[in-house]
């Protein structure tokens, strides 16, 4: 991540996460996938933790970005000025659809009007952060 000291930090893609990236930056939420057995893992990993395939081949396939939330937690200080604006916010984690276990941290966009419950239904939306360069988020799920 790039940190300015007024800005949010913008997200700084490197060979692991690249694939990540792109497809956000196309509003598509899309995770490391093992071309072996096809199990999901976020964050990006260099062996699968399934099957431990020497063979360390990986792609990134689209989700539903569909999950449910298991905890959560209200930042009430800014620890970059950037955020400021935004506090307090509700960071949340959330297993997705596809696999057990698989779970995300991401800003709950509408945290703040929420009544925020563990099993609650959030859906993936994207935020337009420069040219580009989109950052997942969560929102509440409006139908499941």
């Amino acid at each position: 991540m790039e940190i300015t000291s007024d800005l949010k930090p913008v997200p700084v893609p490197d060979a692991q996460s690249a694939g990540f990236w792109e497809a956000a930056a196309n509003h598509v939420l899309a995770i490391q996938q093992c071309d072996q057995c096809g199990f999901y893992s976020h964050p990006p990993v260099d062996i699968c933790r399934r099957c431990l395939s020497p063979e360390r081949s990986f792609h990134y396939e689209p989700v539903s970005g569909r999950a449910t939330v298991r905890t959560w937690t209200v930042v009430r200080d800014a620890l970059l000025a950037g955020f400021a604006e935004d506090v307090p916010y509700v960071l949340a984690e959330a297993e997705l659809d596809e696999q057990e276990g698989l779970r995300l941290v991401m800003f709950l966009v509408d945290g703040k009007e929420s009544e925020m419950r563990v099993g609650m239904a959030v859906e993936v939306t994207f935020d337009d952060v420069a040219t580009g360069i989109s950052v997942p988020h969560f929102r509440t799920a409006v139908s499941r």
